[in-house]
């Protein structure tokens, strides 16, 4: 394989390298998906924004389910924490299914609850990470925590006027 393919998978795969980041490769990773939502926010609205989210987040899924075995290789590890992929579609998800409120409120308690979820593993993504041991294992957990995210940001939004999230 071309030196130029293995850099292109290992972008891919590491968040063009912020799961390189030598602690907290997973929230580092994370950013992307931030920065993704933000630049995208700025410029576009609506179903223009979804339509994006979801392109980047399609991108992110299938990289980690198709670029898993060569990450395994590559990093040596049944789930290398290099590969951020998956932290990237789990962000981008919570963004996806909570679609308004303000762009740097949504981002940051997209942020902050998704990196929670993800870490804390409540069921049934502690089982999921478990017991899948391919690419899909690596994304589910994280698409578990995404959707976790998004229901608290619902009920923030309807129960908490002080966390600055509204309902599109």
């Amino acid at each position: 394989m071309s030196n130029f393919n293995e850099k292109v998978r290992l972008a891919q795969v590491t968040a063009f390298g912020l799961g390189l980041a030598p602690f907290a490769p997973g929230t580092f990773g994370t950013l992307l998906g931030v920065l993704v939502f933000v630049l995208c926010g700025l410029v576009l609205k609506g179903l223009a924004l979804t339509l994006a989210l979801v392109g980047f987040f399609v991108w992110a899924s299938a990289a980690c389910v198709v670029l898993n075995p060569w990450a395994q290789k590559r990093f040596g590890r049944q789930d290398p924490p290099q590969m951020v992929a998956d932290e990237v579609a789990g962000y981008l998800l919570v963004l996806i299914l909570f679609p308004g409120g303000p762009l740097w409120v949504c981002a940051a308690w997209a942020f902050v609850l998704f990196r929670f979820f993800d870490i804390v593993k409540p069921p049934p993504a502690r089982q999921v990470d478990r017991r899948l041991h391919s690419g899909w294992g690596v994304l589910l957990d994280d698409l578990v925590a995404g959707f976790y995210a998004a229901l608290v940001m619902y009920a923030l939004a309807g129960l908490a006027p002080w966390s600055g999230l509204v309902l599109g």
